[in-house]
């Protein structure tokens, strides 16, 4: 064994560990195939070992190749480092298997010596290694700048210091600038799909705006950076230096009418710039409720819509502002905003929907959940206010968590979008009384009677509002789907239309056999969604009310992940003439590669905020159900050939691999669609 550059530095402890990796590693490497996991315990232990001494981890970088070469990630994700995903590196480093720590660790040094050009990997480019390494640093970047926690090192013991000498290791050889700029990056690409929960981006900021503040840590790079944290602390002239809430006030105090309208300008801008409401707004919005209308419309920058609305709902408005809004509820602020400019107070039930929302008494359940998630300052009601104006002005940054709850997620956005007065309703239900009644087929569904959803556990990070009203949703979801068991075929064909709401087309399209998980039918779903959707081959009619569907997700290799609800807003050109399908996806963060050259996109084609698009062939080839009105039928045989082809092209090489081979259909089945 010759590594490249072996790296020893003359330590005799990791010279001698370095001498049984080396042996342990020629062992595994004149072992077949089969009987590697025979050798592969040695080499795992040897590995740790070096790590977690001085110099270890250049001393693994030398040895990338040959570990590879010898089968170390044989049969293993890590095994082919091209589709390797930033976002799971994090929770591979800090699980409690070492031997899986120790995969990751070596994996992510493998890259680096990909990066450096030491490694001419046959599947991964140099430029690749580095952006890679470059998003995981920038998604873990408190293990470059603080110490193992306390319970860290309760839980991991010496590997916690490992993990952080590796990644010093990384990001010396990377460069700490990239690494910032790749993090303020991925921030802003967050950022504008408008998200209502930000504390994750918050704190990240918060941290960034404290090392900043550290002589031995250099942050000096990090285009955008600045924006962020002055978006949070430093706003305005009157909060640049981070003075505290009771020294803003008072400054506020000693302004004029021209000062206190510079203040209100820049915290709007500085709002509807990043999507983040400072806690210094909030106190500013208090004390405009005694100043002026004007100003409170200029602090909230609200459109000609949003100003009428204001002016219209004085009492309302004020009233909001008084109860929901407080320095740690701020964001909700920027919810406010949209709520006025949407224009939804015109509907003649929001208006005292939301008056009964203010004075609404909380069930002891409702209390309880909202403090263990939030604390109790605020209580339990500010927060669900807060949370329901976010709701109302966001419909399309409402997250699903790390729950199987997007049915439930999608429904809640669609009638913050498209029926506000209903989600009031089911609020209210929710929250003061525990239980959410709805009706299926003309017969009762009580969320109380009903036996366990989807989720298995209660989900707790959520917005306040998902967090009340998604327990019961999911209950009543699950039993409208037992309620359809004896029945052929997928039971969204019927579930949909009764929980999502009248206008979920009924005309049903499903391109995938339930009892088989065959592809069915494939040509004439293709056409009918073309039919029903493509302006070229509808008439020419824009989407009316945004519709579910449901899609089968594909990694970044286009393999198969699971069946995914999403809904679809509308279908449009976008800026360069291409058909796309604009559709909100409840999973959290829409920008997504699923493979073959379907990349999401939620930025720069025409997205609106909280969208995600793809050109409307690429968009079709991952979709397996959705729902058009039958008595518009659209001209489907229209629809050329070669667009067909085209779509089906993706599809074979893809989630329909197995489920159509050779153009056949007959695949062996892969569950039930859910």
């Amino acid at each position: 064994m010759n590594p490249t550059a072996d790296v020893t530095g003359g330590d005799s402890v990791l010279d001698k560990r370095l001498v049984s990796l080396d042996d342990a590693t020629r062992a595994l490497a004149q072992t077949a195939d089969f009987g590697k996991t025979t050798k592969l315990r040695r080499v795992l232990e040897q590995l740790r070992r070096v790590l977690l001494q001085p110099g270890g981890a250049a001393a693994v970088q030398a040895r990338a190749q040959a570990l590879e070469e010898a089968g170390l990630f044989l049969g293993t994700d890590w095994a082919t480092p091209e589709i390797l995903v930033p976002s799971f590196v994090g929770p591979g480093l800090h699980s409690g298997d070492a031997d899986t720590v120790v995969m990751e660790a070596t994996s992510e040094l493998r890259t680096l010596a990909v990066a450096r050009g030491d490694y001419v990997h046959p599947s991964l480019t140099p430029e690749d290694a580095r952006q890679f390494l470059s998003q995981v640093l920038a998604m873990n970047l408190e293990l470059l700048f603080t110490p193992p926690s306390e319970a860290e090192r309760t839980r991991q013991g010496r590997t916690a210091q490992l993990i952080r000498d590796l990644f010093r290791h990384v990001a010396e050889e990377v460069g700490y600038d990239v690494v910032l700029d790749k993090l303020v990056e991925e921030i802003w690409r967050v950022l504008r799909q408008r998200p209502i929960q930000v504390d994750q981006v918050a704190s990240l900021i918060t941290r960034l705006s404290v090392w900043r503040g550290d002589p031995d840590v250099d942050l000096s790079s990090g285009q955008g950076l600045d924006r962020l944290i002055t978006a949070l602390f430093g706003t305005t002239e009157a909060c640049r230096d981070d003075p505290g809430v009771d020294v803003f006030r008072s400054r506020l105090q000693a302004m004029d009418t021209g000062g206190l309208q510079y203040e209100a300008s820049g915290f709007a801008r500085a709002m509807h710039d990043t999507g983040l409401v400072s806690p210094y707004h909030a106190e500013l919005l208090q004390f405009l409720r005694h100043e002026s209308d004007y100003l409170i419309a200029e602090a909230l920058g609200l459109s000609d819509t949003g100003k009428n609305c204001l002016l219209r709902y004085r009492d309302l408005v004020h009233r909001l502002i008084e109860d929901a809004v407080t320095p740690q509820t701020a964001q909700c602020i920027y919810g406010l905003a949209l709520l006025l400019d949407r224009g939804i107070l015109y509907e003649p039930p929001v208006v005292p929907s939301l008056w009964r929302q203010i004075a609404l008494d909380l069930s002891p359940a409702a209390r309880e959940r909202l403090v263990a998630a939030f604390g109790d300052d605020p209580g339990p009601e500010v927060r669900l206010l807060a949370g329901v104006l976010s709701m109302l002005g966001q419909p399309l940054g409402i997250g699903q968590g790390d729950n199987p709850t997007c049915q439930s997620a999608r429904a809640l956005s669609m009638w913050a979008y498209n029926d506000p007065d209903y989600l009031l309703q089911m609020v209210v239900w929710a929250a003061r009384d525990d239980e959410i009644i709805m009706h299926f087929e003309g017969q009762r569904i009580s969320s109380q009677e009903s036996t366990a959803g989807v989720a298995q556990t209660l989900p707790i990070d959520l917005d306040p509002v998902s967090l009340v009203v998604v327990p019961h949703l999911d209950r009543i979801y699950a039993e409208m789907g037992r309620r359809c068991a004896d029945r052929p075929g997928d039971p969204h064909r019927w579930v949909n239309p009764e929980f999502h709401g009248w206008w979920a087309a009924r005309g049903f399209h499903i391109n995938v056999d339930v009892a088989t998980g065959n592809l069915v039918d494939l040509d004439d779903f293709l056409r009918q969604f073309h039919a029903g959707y493509h302006p070229a081959y509808n008439g020419g009619q824009p989407l009316i009310h945004p519709q579910p569907a449901g899609v089968a997700v594909t990694d970044s290799a286009a393999r198969y992940v699971g069946w995914h609800a999403i809904t679809v807003l509308r279908v449009a050109p976008d800026p360069q003439d291409v058909m796309r399908v604009y559709f909100y996806n409840p999973n959290n963060d829409s920008g997504q590669d699923w493979g073959d050259g379907v990349v999401v996109s939620t930025a720069g084609n025409g997205e609106r905020f909280g969208e995600a698009s793809l050109p409307f062939d690429q968009f079709a080839s991952r979709l397996y159900i959705f729902h058009v009105d039958p008595l518009e039928r659209g001209a489907p045989d229209r629809v050329p050939a070669a667009d067909i082809t085209a779509i089906v092209g993706y599809i074979e090489r893809s989630w329909g691999a197995d489920r159509l081979p050779g153009g056949e259909l007959q695949a062996a089945g892969n569950g039930t669609p859910a």
